[in-house]
């Protein structure tokens, strides 16, 4: 589904509605909310709970950062970059996570690959470094998925390649909304929402009963302010990717940081943003990278394939949206 709208100039972001940028909270009086930086990007938790809980679900996040970040030697990922192939024990949950992780690698047909970290750690986004074309050629050796191996009974993690890295960086965060959303819900609380960065989710309606609205902001609005799209929901996450999120400029051209597993580049695409709705935040997380490598007309029938409701921003400012979709434009 095409849908026409105005002329949009300047640069591009991501946010849903209100505070922090992604939730609105203002009529839910007993809502409570902590903000926090973590995954490089800023984070929120809220909703109907004890303080204690509250502070409870930061801390469970920030422990995940430190046993899923790939740039953390002692983390999960990075003592599992580093055995050169051997068997790693690791935490459970990591386990889980690889493994689920694979399971999109292959519903991507590698669009989506977890050892994209041979080629991810050459780039830093922050500094603007641009690796050489012979480096790059080189790491994409060590770009393969099923070389990853999971013992989930076991919680070991195997490399077939000892050079290959896993980066987790593209799926942590989905899988980690999910895990929080479902311990508060075990924990009896009936209203909340986790809001890491691009990836907003949430568990029942606001306090006052209503829906929560989750909002996608215009990528190409200049003041970053307005909002393009948003998903009216009582249960479910909204997760959008875009190409603006992490970017540089550099000998007049401009790089990004969603990485092609085939190139080892940033993916060359006339999609600029992509979010999905979806009841889990993993399948948004795990499904949104591979669109920009489609292109528009393979996202849209990639979307229809996986049945998934979803909205595309193009190059040209064009909006587009899976058949059935829950958005409603602004």
């Amino acid at each position: 589904m095409v849908v026409s709208r105005r002329t949009f100039v300047g640069t591009c972001a991501l946010s849903a509605l209100a505070m922090a940028g992604c939730v609105n909270t203002t009529d839910a009086k007993a809502t409570k909310q902590k903000s926090f930086f973590c995954f490089d990007t800023a984070c929120s938790i809220g909703g109907v709970m004890e303080d204690s809980t509250l502070r409870e679900m930061v801390k469970r996040c920030q422990g995940f950062e430190q046993t899923l970040s790939r740039t953390i030697a002692e983390s999960d990922i990075g003592r599992v970059n580093a055995a050169a192939g051997a068997t790693t024990q690791v935490d459970p949950e990591t386990a889980d996570l690889v493994s689920l992780a694979l399971d999109y690698c292959e519903r991507s047909n590698g669009l989506f690959d977890i050892t994209i970290g041979a080629v991810s750690e050459l780039w830093d986004f922050h500094e603007g470094v641009v690796p050489s074309d012979e480096a790059i050629k080189e790491a994409l050796g060590h770009v393969g998925w099923r070389g990853v191996h999971v013992e989930k009974d076991a919680s070991t993690i195997t490399l077939d390649d000892p050079h290959a890295r896993i980066d987790l960086g593209g799926i942590a965060k989905g899988y980690v909304a999910d895990v929080l959303l479902d311990e508060l819900e075990a924990q009896g609380v009936t209203s909340a929402f986790v809001n890491l960065g691009g990836n907003v989710a949430v568990l029942g309606p606001k306090e006052d009963g209503t829906p929560w609205e989750v909002g996608v902001r215009d990528p190409l609005n200049e003041s970053g302010e307005k909002s393009l799209a948003s998903v009216r929901t009582e249960g479910g996450s909204v997760v959008t990717s875009g190409l603006y999120e992490r970017q540089f400029e550099k000998d007049g051209r401009r790089y990004w940081h969603i990485l092609d597993p085939r190139s080892g580049y940033p993916a060359d695409s006339d999609i600029i943003s992509a979010s999905l709705y979806t009841q889990r935040s993993i399948d948004g997380d795990g499904l949104t990278k591979p669109l920009f490598m489609l292109g528009l007309d393979g996202a849209l029938a990639f979307l229809e394939e996986q049945g998934v409701d979803g909205l595309l921003v193009a190059q040209d400012g064009s909006v587009h949206q899976s058949a059935s979709s829950s958005f409603v434009l602004r």
